[in-house]
């Protein structure tokens, strides 16, 4: 089952991109400290047929750049077909994951990965100390910077 709740349009969690945001549900990695426990059973939110995926991608064309996933790697096929269905609609894409690493298969679809289980005494990406790594896959480049940036600039 592949289900997600409401897509969610969102500015801070792709750098330069504006994100059209899919939360997968059944999550099978309960990490310690999660704040999306909801996001546990597999059977909450609605299935994420590819017509009701295609919609959304035509509904929000217009608006954004990016299509992000939190989480559904544990559903691998479903997810490459979804990424497979944004990059051939312009879109760049996303995956945040709690895992350190996913299958190359799943990469070769992805514009950019945030890997990485959250653990609370190491912070999310705005912290320099952080165990998450955001990275940019056609180059390799690890973008937490842009994160930290951000946040000094939202103190300030």
């Amino acid at each position: 089952m592949f289900n997600s709740f409401e897509p969610q349009v969102l500015f801070q969690e792709v750098p330069d991109h504006i994100s059209l945001c899919f939360t997968i549900t059944g999550c099978p990695l309960r990490c310690k400290g999660c704040h999306s426990k909801d996001t546990w059973p597999s059977t909450a939110g609605t299935h994420l047929s590819d017509e009701r995926f295609n919609r959304y991608l035509t509904q929000y064309s217009q608006y954004v750049s990016c299509v992000l996933f939190f989480g559904g790697e544990w559903c691998l096929e479903a997810l490459c077909s979804k990424l497979k269905k944004a990059r051939e609609s312009g879109m760049s894409t996303c995956l945040y994951t709690g895992l350190n690493d996913v299958p190359d298969t799943l990469k070769s679809l992805l514009t950019y990965i945030k890997t990485g289980p959250y653990i609370r005494t190491l912070g999310g990406l705005e912290n320099p100390n952080t165990n998450q790594r955001f990275i940019e896959l056609a180059n390799g480049q690890v973008l937490n910077i842009k994160f930290q940036e951000s946040s000094l600039n939202a103190t300030t």
